[in-house]
């Protein structure tokens, strides 16, 4: 299997997930968090509607520096109403699409940085970027949205298997 077929199968896929999840988001909470250190709800949920289009930079150039004006559009979405974060989801996952669609497997190959202030803080192959700060790190805050559902009596979706409120066995 090509790595662009992957990638485009598993963006589909976490797109469904991200969008049970962020259909159960409670409007008006934007500036709840669970503890002092937590981040708001708000900017929780627009991180996991936005995070597929990090997929963009990752093919489309060589590095981001997070400190730099092109970081600029990576900050976080203001929402009001859940249908702005489906939106927003909606939005990156086609970007995302189609910069894979318009790559190839030997491109996804090559190095890609991330940087901070001009300091490199991670460089690895854009696959192993993808996968790992793009897919992975989505799941894991998709994990702690479900989590902050929870907290504030909203339904939690069977993600990986069933959940309290969907799909249980017993």
């Amino acid at each position: 299997m090509k790595l662009t077929d992957f990638f485009l199968a598993e963006l589909e896929r976490e797109a469904a997930s991200s969008r049970q999840a962020l259909q159960r988001v409670p409007e008006d909470h934007n500036d709840w968090k669970p503890h002092p250190k937590s981040m708001p709800l708000g900017y929780l949920a627009s991180l996991v509607a936005t995070m597929p289009a990090w997929i963009v930079s990752m093919v489309q150039q060589d590095e981001l520096d997070l400190k730099s004006p092109a970081a600029a559009k990576f900050k976080p979405l203001e929402w009001r109403k859940r249908e702005e974060l489906i939106a927003a989801l909606d939005a990156a996952v086609a970007e995302a699409r189609e910069a894979l669609q318009n790559t190839t497997d030997d491109h996804l190959l090559t190095s890609w940085r991330f940087v901070v202030g001009g300091q490199v803080v991670n460089e690895s192959p854009r696959q192993l970027m993808i996968a790992d700060s793009v897919f992975s790190h989505l799941a894991h805050h998709r994990g702690q949205l479900t989590v902050y559902l929870r907290l504030n009596d909203s339904s939690v979706p069977a993600l990986y298997g069933p959940s309290a409120d969907e799909g249980r066995m017993n």
